[in-house]
C-alpha cells in the first residue's frame, strides 16, 4: 500500500484513488485533515473533546448532525431533501443522520479528509452495539467509500457527569498511535472510555475484539404506551477479554473491525 492516498468521491459513488507523497501513515503522524461527526448532535460535549484530542495531531473540520441522531444506525435520507447548515469557524450542521453528515462531508464539504473520527460518543458502544450505533455507522460509512476512520465513545453511568476535557486528553495518544499504522481498506476502528473516579489514573489502554453478544431481550410493559425495550447495560454479557470486558472493568478498549 503507498504510503499515502487522496480519495477523491464523485456523484456516482465511485472511488478514485491516487498517490501522494505526503506520509501519513504508517509512520511518524505530522498533520492530517480530519471529518468530524457523532450522532449526538453537533453541540454536544463529546464532540467538541474529539476536535481537542483532532487539534494536536492536525486540522478538523466539523460536519455533524443539528441535532440528536442517537441510535439511528446507517440509516441514510433517501426521499427527502437534506440541508447543509454552516455554523462558522469550519462547523456545518447536517440536518439528516451521521451516513448523511459522512456523505455530504466527503462529497461537498471536505473532500481532502485523510480520516474520519466520530464521537465521542455520549455512551458506550461495545460489542454487538457497533450494529445499531449512528457513532460507529458514521465510521462504517466512510469506509465503505475508501476513508479509513476511527469511532471513540464513553461509557456512562447514571448520575455522573462527563469529564470532557479528561476523555481528551485520554484519545489524544490513541489517536496517535492508529494514525502511525499502516492504512488497511476495509478497517475501522472502534475505542471505547471508561467511566472512573475523578482521582483514577489514566487507564490503560488493551487491544481487543469486540464482544459478540447484544443486550438480553428485556421489554417493560406500560398501559397508555405499550412496550418499551428495557435491556440493562450492565446485566450484558462478558466475554472474557473482549471489549464489554475490558471497559466494565476500567479499561479503554480499541478493537480493529474489519468491514470489507
Amino acid at each position: 500500500m503507498p504510503d499515502s492516498l487522496q480519495v477523491i468521491l464523485t456523484c456516482s459513488s465511485r472511488v478514485h484513488v491516487r498517490n501522494r507523497r505526503t506520509r501519513w501513515g504508517g509512520s511518524l503522524v505530522t498533520s492530517v485533515k480530519f471529518l468530524l461527526t457523532n450522532d449526538d448532535g453537533i453541540d454536544a460535549g463529546g464532540l467538541e473533546a474529539l476536535r481537542l484530542a483532532a487539534q494536536t495531531i492536525g486540522e478538523s473540520v466539523v460536519v455533524a448532525p443539528a441535532g440528536p441522531q442517537s441510535g439511528v444506525s446507517h440509516r441514510v435520507t433517501w426521499q427527502e431533501g437534506v440541508r447543509i447548515e454552516p455554523r462558522g469557524d469550519g462547523r456545518y450542521a447536517i440536518h439528516g443522520t451521521p451516513a448523511d453528515c459522512v456523505r455530504l462531508g466527503l462529497l461537498k464539504l471536505v473532500p481532502d479528509a485523510k480520516w474520519i473520527l466520530s464521537g465521542i460518543n455520549h455512551g458506550a458502544n461495545l460489542g454487538a452495539d457497533v450494529h445499531y450505533s449512528g457513532t460507529v455507522a458514521a465510521v462504517r460509512e466512510a469506509v465503505l467509500h475508501g476513508w479509513p476512520g476511527i469511532a471513540v465513545s464513553h461509557y456512562r453511568k447514571s448520575k455522573v457527569e462527563f469529564d470532557w476535557a479528561r476523555a481528551a486528553k485520554w484519545v489524544t495518544p490513541i489517536l496517535t498511535d492508529i494514525l502511525a499504522k499502516p492504512i488497511e481498506l476495509g478497517l475501522f476502528y472502534n475505542v471505547n472510555l471508561p467511566n472512573l473516579p475523578a482521582d483514577a489514573t489514566t487507564p490503560e489502554v488493551v487491544w481487543c475484539s469486540l464482544d459478540p453478544n447484544p443486550l438480553p431481550l428485556n421489554y417493560r410493559h406500560e398501559e397508555e404506551s405499550d412496550l418499551y425495550f428495557a435491556g440493562e447495560y450492565q446485566l450484558r454479557h462478558r466475554a472474557p477479554g473482549a471489549d464489554v470486558d475490558v471497559c466494565f472493568g476500567g479499561r479503554i478498549a480499541v478493537t480493529a473491525v474489519r468491514l470489507l
